[in-house]
């Protein structure tokens, strides 16, 4: 009579276990055939995904890298129009945008092109290619890339005299790699077009900001001379 009125508070541990089987086991034979599809889907969706990646990205992006080296060497030496178009023995950037573009040496190309373009007065060219390039975040290089594509959309948009849009982009490419090198550069090229827009006080602003976040910066050396030059006014 005192076992029947004992509390069961606690489950024998190899009852649990062998419920929690039977569950188990139960739950297969029920669901099996939507188990196994489900499985394969996912065996199929991840080995495209990895087969794609190395049997077909990485090959394209090695044979872009690949055919855009004499593109690169000729760029290096002032070939501009070389290096857009090529020779017909060699690729040009404009030959690996159109069979690469969708590969990191492909956005590479756009790049490229942009400042081809741009080196040789074609600015609406350069300015179509410099937009097409997509910036990378997550490095110091990538952002110094970024940068300098700002900044050279800013330079074609100054020669075709829209000068509001080149002072956004400077400033663009100020905020965008914030180091010695691009930003107190490209801060400059915006206060000197502010100045020609007749925003002084803008132009102040830019100036007064590489004296003090820059202060080690090439163009922080006779920045006080362009202070200097609006405060008198």
């Amino acid at each position: 009579m005192a076992e029947q009125n004992k509390p069961q508070t606690e489950q024998d541990p190899e009852v649990a276990i062998a419920s929690a089987i039977g569950k188990v086991e139960g739950f297969i034979m029920k669901n099996g055939r939507s188990l196994l599809i489900a499985l394969a889907v996912v065996v199929v969706v991840v080995g495209g995904f990895f087969g794609y990646k190395y049997l077909v990205v990485g090959p394209r992006a090695e044979k872009a890298a690949a055919m855009m080296f004499m593109a690169e060497q000729q760029f290096a030496a002032d070939s501009f129009a070389l290096a857009l178009n090529g020779d017909g023995n060699f690729a040009g950037f404009l030959d690996v945008i159109a069979k690469y573009g969708s590969t990191p040496a492909g956005n590479l190309a756009k790049h490229y092109a942009g400042i081809c373009y741009l080196k040789t007065g074609e600015y609406a060219q350069a300015l179509e290619y410099l937009g097409k390039y997509s910036p990378e975040t997550g490095s110091a290089p990538a952002a110094l890339l970024a940068a300098q594509n700002y900044g050279l959309q800013g330079d074609a948009l100054v020669q075709t005299g829209k000068l509001p849009e080149a002072v956004k982009l400077y400033e663009k490419a100020a905020a965008t790699g914030k180091n010695t090198l691009t930003a107190p550069y490209y801060l400059k090229k915006s206060g000197e077009v502010y100045e020609k827009l007749g925003d002084n006080e803008k132009a102040l602003a830019a100036y007064k900001k590489i004296a003090t976040d820059y202060a080690t910066s090439m163009e922080a050396r006779d920045i006080q001379k362009y202070i200097g030059r609006i405060e008198q006014q």
